[in-house]
């Protein structure tokens, strides 16, 4: 990338169970900062598609972007990152998968004692958390009455996308920075901090549940800026 190039572009990516409308603040943030912001609507049916339309959003930039994931769409960033247009990944209490694993490998051996996600069993092909234990599971420091609206909004989430094998993680290739949410109760704070040592992020911590993204979209905002500033001009 060329020393004049500036990185305004800023791309977000949404995990399992919720859509792209709890990126609101962070996007109010970043565009208040002068930022470009897109968000993708993950159809998570399965990696393969939500891949496809991140790379669709990514295709339609006039220059770089810092990518963006939560949760799940760690995995989505971590296999779509490696598009041109990718100047940088941030994962915010994300999954961030090396070479052949999924969700499914990633969650199939917790540590002793850690939460595990009130995840039902499939349906049709399609996995739900329990509703009434979303509240203090997903968004432990999100009003009661707006955890509640989450719970009974979730969006089906497909065991295909679940099971989506990365084929060739992107933050091998790209810079990353992660935000460790660490009352997080679905990946358990442990975790992503492992998960972040590998792929060597710049690391940042911060009081949160899993919807960090939600309850606390600045301090989200900051490190996605951290991210693009510190590409822009590489």
């Amino acid at each position: 990338m060329s020393s004049d190039v500036e990185v305004k572009n800023i791309v977000l990516v949404h995990g399992g169970f919720v859509d792209g409308s709890g990126w609101q603040g962070v996007y109010d943030h970043l565009t208040a900062d002068g930022y470009r912001v897109a968000v993708v609507q993950n159809p998570t049916l399965s990696l393969a598609g939500d891949v496809a339309a991140t790379h669709q959003v990514l295709d339609g930039l006039d220059g770089p972007a810092v990518l963006v994931g939560h949760s799940y769409g760690g995995v989505v960033i971590t296999e779509a990152g490696s598009h041109p247009n990718v100047a940088a990944l941030a994962y915010i209490a994300a999954f961030a998968p090396d070479k052949g694993e999924s969700v499914n490998t990633l969650i199939a051996d917790p540590p002793p004692g850690a939460p595990v996600p009130p995840i039902l069993p499939p349906k049709d092909g399609f996995l739900f958390l329990d509703r009434d234990r979303f509240p203090a599971s997903f968004a432990g420091d999100l009003p009661e009455a707006q955890a509640r609206f989450m719970a009974d909004s979730q969006v089906p989430w497909g065991v295909d996308a679940l099971g989506g094998v990365v084929s060739e993680p992107a933050w091998r290739i790209k810079p990353s920075w992660y935000l460790v949410a660490t009352d997080d109760r679905m990946i358990p704070p442990p975790a992503q901090r492992a998960m972040s040592e590998r792929a060597g992020s710049t690391v940042t911590e911060t009081p949160g549940s899993h919807a960090v993204y939600v309850s606390n979209p600045a301090a989200v905002a900051a490190v996605i800026v951290q991210a693009a500033t510190a590409v822009t001009g590489r």
